[in-house]
């Protein structure tokens, strides 16, 4: 029995055929592919990272080379690496639903509480990393190597993709780190006369680039040459802290601090990350920032996608700070004047030549004053003959950018000087949708009455009333349903389907959600996966969302594609408030998704005790079984769920059923897990110690391969038989000298002496 391979759940290699056939490519790397697959046995979701040819040897071969200490990397805001697959040139690695943070930064806004969220979060990956002895250098730290789980916590990945050895030089540590796109996340001690080799005051000066992309959702040194980003930095310019937004709160000024110390230009300087860990927290805490939501309790209202809004349609907005403040006659000087708001001067200055200068991006003047916000300035550039309805190069008009910046008065300015309010950027976003996502009432008043399309769609199929139903903001969604008929509120679907009444169920904005049912919205619209307006009210957990679709009518048993009904989905998230409403309006205790999970099996999986003891009561049986013949025990027991293991047991569940793909019982899955607690629950509840799966491996072979003493004892102590051979001839003594479990040997060896 080999200690990598012959176990689930340990670091192993793979084979392509443990995976099921319908690999998906979720990403192309700079180095190769990112797939999400399943596994066939444990039927959950994993990233396959496949390497190309030419870096094979340097990550995928230095993983091989390190496997015992990467699989001893576990830590609640650390990537997990299950283990490679050789045949693919692979990683095998923990599934993150919601991506990059790089990517979640180009395409949503996020709150002040969420953005410290994930600082802190990120603090802790690091101080993680760091405080292994040796501390193990991250050296490749950047948004785009932090991951977002299902509700959106981090995870640092990519650990050990650069490494620095004795010997090597620091040209060649710029040349790896560059070809990876780094350079913006690049100390100055790198690429200075500087002799120390990188320590962990590199990962730190990378941190703080990470903390300014996070409160400001910009990249740093945007549109530079490498050499100049070399240059700026090497003299110790920053990213401008100007661009982080003035609507703040004062708490973020102490973040900025931390984040001006950690990119220190001298290294020495910058603080370690278990000081950065403890004012972070502090920060972190004073915010209150909800919490995720599989762990509010019965009742609670609320949902962790308070914090940010999703999805968004970001643009970059004309930014000034980084201008020359040079002669006031060139073209930059006439930009610098605006940014400087002497805006006397700029009015004085300005000529034709300048209103038909294209600056970068396609840009215009007009766009620049108008971001400028002095509205004198704007009627300036106009009568020179500004174009109203120019466009930068992804579409942008001046319109779009003065509802972005909520400036009324130019807003006005520009539609009586002839701006298109129809007109769209590059995705088909229009003023309107800027508006109507932003809340503000008296813009999409202004818009409306100037001919805007209340019924426009951007290229996804979203109209305005979708971003307003799904940012909360009642008063425009008003305002959109009083120019839109009866009808067409029944048809408002974008690409996936989803209505108005979806999104707004979705983040539990009641209000919003019964004007629409009083529209004549139907609750029981299915979208693309069909899903209803309930399916997302209950997964996210808003109670009184829920109680209005179930009194308009919502069907409880309506089963999505995957076959989860809004029960599944409350289940799953431990929302038990919600299990009850459903239960009392007919939902089916013991429905089942195409895998065969039943309501039950899913607060199993998830450690919902409270749930579980609900759906008991409510008739949901403790031993049905799903996919492979897997009880609710059985992933208690996999998940290290020790007090749904007791509650389960109480219920009168089967401590000795096997499942059908390997014959394990529940102990055999306690024991792997190295679950103490769980094993105890079911040895005091008769669960056969001597049972073997079809490989003949008893519990006390799996603990003595995990090396856990307790366990080892307990078996032993109820009757365990230490002789027992599994299929390979090997005792579970065999077992342990294999995989050095030295302690376990001592055990076993004493227990075997007369």
């Amino acid at each position: 029995m080999d200690c990598f391979d012959g176990f689930p759940g340990q670091f192993r290699n793979f084979r392509k055929d443990d995976f099921e056939a319908n690999w998906i490519k979720v990403a192309e790397c700079r180095f190769g592919q990112l797939y999400q697959v399943k596994l066939k046995l444990w039927r959950e979701k994993c990233a396959l990272k496949s390497f190309d040819s030419l870096c094979a040897n340097n990550f995928y071969r230095r993983i091989i080379d390190e496997a015992s200490n990467i699989a001893k990397v576990k830590f609640k805001y650390i990537m997990s690496i299950y283990g490679l697959c050789s045949e693919a040139t692979a990683v095998v690695m923990e599934y993150m639903s919601n991506g990059s943070l790089n990517n979640l930064l180009a395409s949503h806004t996020l709150m002040w509480p969420k953005k410290f969220q994930m600082i802190h979060e990120a603090s802790m990956g690091m101080n993680f990393l760091h405080s292994v002895k040796p501390p193990l250098l991250h050296l490749n730290l950047k948004t785009s190597n932090i991951l977002l789980d299902d509700h959106l916590h981090v995870k640092i990945s990519d650990f050990g993709l650069i490494h620095w050895e004795e010997g090597m030089s620091k040209n060649l540590l710029m040349e790896h780190l560059t070809a990876r796109g780094n350079i913006s996340y690049i100390p100055p001690e790198i690429f200075t006369q500087c002799p120390d080799p990188p320590g962990t005051t590199f990962d730190v000066y990378s941190f703080g680039i990470v903390m300014w992309e996070i409160m400001t959702q910009q990249k740093p040194y945007a549109g530079c040459s490498v050499t100049t980003v070399l240059l700026e930095v090497s003299h110790g310019k920053r990213p401008c802290a100007k661009m982080i937004p003035e609507q703040r709160p004062s708490e973020c000024d102490q973040m900025i601090r931390i984040m001006q110390q950690c990119w220190d230009q001298d290294h020495k300087k910058r603080p370690q990350f278990s000081d950065i860990v403890m004012k972070t927290e502090t920060l972190h805490e004073v915010l209150k920032v909800p919490g995720p939501i599989h762990c509010r309790k019965n009742g609670d209202e609320g949902s962790d996608y308070s914090s940010v809004v999703s999805p968004i349609h970001k643009i970059a907005l004309p930014e000034m700070s980084d201008l020359p403040s040079g002669n006031q006659h060139t073209k930059d000087g006439i930009l610098s004047l605006l940014y400087k708001k002497d805006f006397g001067s700029f009015r004085l200055s300005v000529k034709k030549e300048h209103v038909y200068t294209q600056f970068s991006g396609e840009k215009s003047l007009l766009h620049y004053t108008v971001a400028s916000g002095d509205a004198e300035s704007v009627k300036q550039v106009l009568s020179l003959g500004a174009e109203v309805n120019c466009v930068t190069a992804r579409g942008y008009t001046p319109l779009i950018i003065a509802v972005l910046h909520r400036f009324h008065e130019i807003i006005s300015l520009l539609l009586e000087h002839g701006a298109a309010a129809t007109q769209g950027d590059e995705d088909q976003w229009t003023a309107l949708h800027f508006a109507a996502q932003n809340g503000d009432d008296r813009t999409v008043r202004l818009l409306l009455d100037k001919g805007a399309m209340v019924d426009a769609r951007e290229k996804a199929g979203w109209m305005p009333l979708h971003l307003a139903c799904q940012n909360g903001h009642e008063t425009v969604v008003r305002l959109l349903l009083s120019r839109l008929s009866e009808e067409a509120v029944g048809q408002c679907e974008e690409a996936q389907r989803r209505t108005p009444l979806h999104l707004a169920s979705a983040y539990g904005h009641l209000n919003i959600v019964k004007l629409l049912l009083s529209q004549g919205a139907d609750p029981n619209t299915a979208d693309c996966s069909l899903s209803t307006a309930l399916h997302s009210s209950a997964e996210e957990g808003h109670n009184r969302v829920v109680r209005q679709l179930l009194k308009s009518g919502a069907s409880t048993d309506s089963a999505d594609s995957r076959g989860y009904t809004p029960l599944h989905l409350a289940a799953l998230k431990g929302h038990t408030g919600i299990c009850r409403q459903l239960l009392s309006n007919g939902a089916s205790p013991d429905s089942r998704t195409l895998q065969g999970w039943t309501p039950m099996h899913l607060a199993a999986l998830r450690g919902h005790e409270t749930t579980v003891v609900l759906l008991n009561s409510q008739g949901g049986c403790v031993n049905t079984t799903g996919e492979n013949g897997w009880t609710p025990l059985h992933l208690a027991c996999k998940q290290s769920e020790s007090e749904v293991v007791a509650k389960l047991l109480a219920a009168k569940a089967n401590p000795n059923v096997t499942e059908d793909s390997e014959g394990w019982t529940p102990l055999h899955v306690a024991c792997n897990s190295v679950c103490f607690p769980s094993v105890l629950h079911l040895i005091s509840n008769h669960a056969d110690v001597n049972a073997v799966n079809s490989r003949k491996a008893t519990p006390l072979h799996l603990a003595a391969q995990h090396g856990c003493v307790p366990i080892v004892k307990a078996l032993l102590l109820n009757g365990a038989d230490r002789a027992l051979l599994d299929s390979s001839g090997s005792t579970a003594l065999n077992v342990a000298q294999r995989c050095e479990k030295w302690e376990i040997v001592k055990l076993l060896e004493k227990e075997c002496q007369p």
